[in-house]
């Protein structure tokens, strides 16, 4: 199949080069000032994998969809309503698929990617998530893993699970599409606080972090009508070890550096999910402590060795 990636960047790279590794044909956008473009275009690398000079390298957006049966999106989730206007305009097929590979919640509304993509391009649009655990280093080393897709139709999830299903990603079908996105950008937050403990020399309390963190997002997706259970899956807590543990999460190491007042200069998308995560959450009345300490460190200044103490020297309550 055609299958085009838009957005250059770890994950966007990762899924052009997968794509290709599993028989497709496969293109590659980018922005025209994009610098992970020009490296690509210049040295058919970047600091994660070499890609394979079949892979065609564009910076034409309508070129780039014009033959395309599967489009995977990976940009920062706050640009999607932007960019989802620039894919109005090319006049794509009505029939074209779209997979947002990428995580997060829009600031300001708190909507959920695919909605934003249906305000944007009509509650026509076909669109998916593939999310759940894995690194770029690992897969690209060989270390297999499972991973989610997930969309309103059943029938397209099966669809592109048989597209991109081989021995190095093993598919679920996700059922329960609004659980799965919180679940999967509310991990990046969680990812933060597991290195801000890291930092504080506080590794002990990650295990009290994962069972707590669980707990506050299962009630906020139940409040929000989805399945309180799907955060235990592979979108959230399946995640727990690449995120929580790995020294390759940008999210986690985002945290340790903060906490010791190192720059960090990586995407950390979690950031931008806890204002979101935070401003949802006081809409519907779903107290999230973990993530409004988060919100209290990382936005408003607050003391993060005290509000960390805090945090996990609450008042006594039942479990």
């Amino acid at each position: 199949m055609n299958i085009t990636v838009l957005g250059c960047g770890r994950w966007g790279a990762f899924h052009a080069w997968y794509a290709d590794r599993i028989g497709h044909t496969v293109t590659l956008w980018g922005r025209p000032s994009s610098r992970n473009l020009e490296t690509l275009r210049c040295t058919g690398k970047n600091e994660y994998l070499t890609l394979p000079s079949s892979i065609a390298l564009t910076d034409d957006l309508a070129d780039a969809l014009h033959n395309a049966d599967v489009c995977i999106i990976s940009i920062s989730a706050q640009q999607l309503r932007a960019f989802a206007g620039q894919l109005r305009e090319t006049g794509f097929s009505p029939s074209l698929p779209f997979i947002l590979a990428m995580k997060g919640l829009e600031i300001g509304s708190g909507k959920r990617l695919t909605t934003v993509m249906e305000e944007e391009l009509g509650p026509d649009v076909q669109t998916a998530v593939w999310v759940g655990p894995g690194h770029v280093q690992d897969f690209v080393a060989g270390m297999p893993n499972c991973m989610v897709m997930a969309s309103r139709d059943m029938d397209l999830t099966r669809r592109l699970v048989d597209v991109f299903t081989s021995p190095l990603i093993r598919f679920y079908y996700g059922q329960d599409l609004l659980g799965i996105e919180i679940g999967a950008a509310a991990k990046n937050v969680m990812g933060i606080a597991a290195g801000m403990l890291d930092g504080a020399g506080l590794t002990s309390l990650k295990g009290a972090l994962m069972a707590r963190g669980t707990h506050e997002l299962s009630v906020l997706i139940e409040t929000l009508g989805g399945n309180a259970m799907t955060v235990y899956g592979l979108s959230h807590l399946g995640d727990y070890e690449a995120t929580l543990f790995s020294a390759h999460s940008n999210n986690r190491r985002f945290g340790e550096d903060f906490i010791q007042g190192k720059p960090f200069h990586k995407l950390a998308e979690g950031v931008y999910t806890t204002e979101a995560l935070v401003d949802l959450s006081r809409r519907v009345g779903v107290e999230l402590p973990i993530t409004q300490v988060l919100y209290s460190i990382v936005k408003l200044g607050k003391d993060p060795h005290a509000m960390l103490e805090q945090l996990f020297l609450r008042s006594t309550k039942a479990e």
